[in-house]
């Protein structure tokens, strides 16, 4: 081996080295491949996909698009005036007969089947105005994640009943059922399990969410106040701030592993039997995890408050502001049919594949 090749071969080794001990690829494979603009001042807080459909739902503060997962461009576009009960949609989503659920911003629920809108508020027996998140059982029962309580929705009788006491904190952003379909909630104080029997939960003091290494603020934002000041800020004052407890977004993995998303404790795994954190000391680009996804092979993919990270078991991989992201507050994350990753954000959506 001449002179050359040994320093390109040592050379190439230290370049690998030092991208395993940051916990980055050698050489990056995911990517921003395009963004979708939707305004300055409007957020997209919820997308869902529709393979069926070949559509991908996108919620924005502005009202809501159905865009075609082909042609890249919007089918349809929804606000008050086609019958939806609020423009800022917090939560899209679709139930077994394939009818599509907006949840909004203090407008109730608003159901969108053949071609014709409905909206339930608190009178039909939604416990809220304020919707974050939907789920469904294997039976077609729905789940409707609101800001007091859930909502269990009989697929047959179409029949409302509202938890509140049972769950660790009545104000419920995250849902998920997992393979044995239990429904799992997180809450602005925890975890929340429901068997069909029993409940049970978990805080901080059980594991949830990782500790406060970098001694942040404790956020005062616990829901024990008026709805006017939870507006999913996540700092005080212009710090960051930290509350463990409180879970934006909630995941269960085919394994039934459960990823919980928290305020400044970063990302929370649940393995049947404890938990286990990650924050940015092991690779996570930001400690807020505000959407959580999980693409075909397997990966982890995380919305937060500094950008996109993927973490597939052992490597990380993280997309910002800086490689092409819209912004780096990533609210929404929906894994397309083809398995590229839309991100939702201020401003927009980002597209990001191979």
């Amino acid at each position: 081996m001449n002179s050359y090749v040994a320093r390109a071969v040592a050379t190439a080794a230290t370049l690998l080295a030092a991208a395993a001990a940051w916990g980055q690829p050698a050489s990056a494979p995911w990517r921003v491949v395009d963004s979708f603009e939707v305004g300055p001042t409007i957020y997209v807080r919820s997308l869902k996909a529709e393979p069926s459909k070949g559509a991908m739902w996108v919620g924005t503060s502005a009202g809501v698009h159905e865009v075609d997962l082909t042609t890249l461009k919007p089918r349809n576009t929804f606000t008050r005036k086609d019958g939806l009960a609020n423009e800022y949609v917090f939560s899209v989503g679709i139930d077994h007969r394939g009818n599509k659920w907006f949840g909004t911003n203090a407008g109730g629920a608003s159901r969108f089947k053949d071609g014709q809108w409905k909206t339930f508020f608190p009178m039909h027996g939604l416990a809220d105005y304020w919707i974050y998140s939907f789920a469904s059982q294997k039976d077609g029962t729905l789940w409707i994640g609101t800001w007091a309580g859930a909502n269990r929705v009989d697929a047959k009788t179409g029949k409302f009943t509202t938890y509140v006491k049972q769950l660790i904190n009545e104000w419920v952003y995250g849902l998920g059922v997992d393979s044995k379909d239990r429904v799992w909630f997180g809450t602005e104080g925890g975890v929340t399990l429901y068997d069909g029997k029993t409940w049970k939960s978990w805080t901080h003091k059980d594991g949830l969410g990782a500790p406060n290494d970098d001694q942040l603020p404790f956020s005062a934002n616990t829901g024990l106040g008026t709805r006017t000041r939870h507006d999913l800020t996540t700092s005080l004052e212009g710090k960051a701030t930290y509350n463990p407890n409180y879970v934006f977004s909630i995941h269960v993995s085919p394994d039934d592993n459960v990823w919980a998303g928290t305020w400044g404790g970063g990302v929370s795994r649940y393995d049947g039997k404890r938990w286990t954190n990650l924050n940015s000391k092991n690779g996570l680009v930001g400690n807020i995890v505000y959407s959580i996804a999980q693409s075909p092979d397997g990966a982890m993919w995380f919305g937060t408050n500094k950008g996109v990270s993927r973490y597939d078991g052992k490597v990380w991989q993280s997309i910002t502001k800086q490689n092409g992201l819209l912004e780096d507050n990533v609210y929404a994350l929906e894994i397309a049919p083809g398995g590229e990753v839309w991100a939702g954000t201020r401003r927009g959506v980002t597209r990001i594949g191979r």
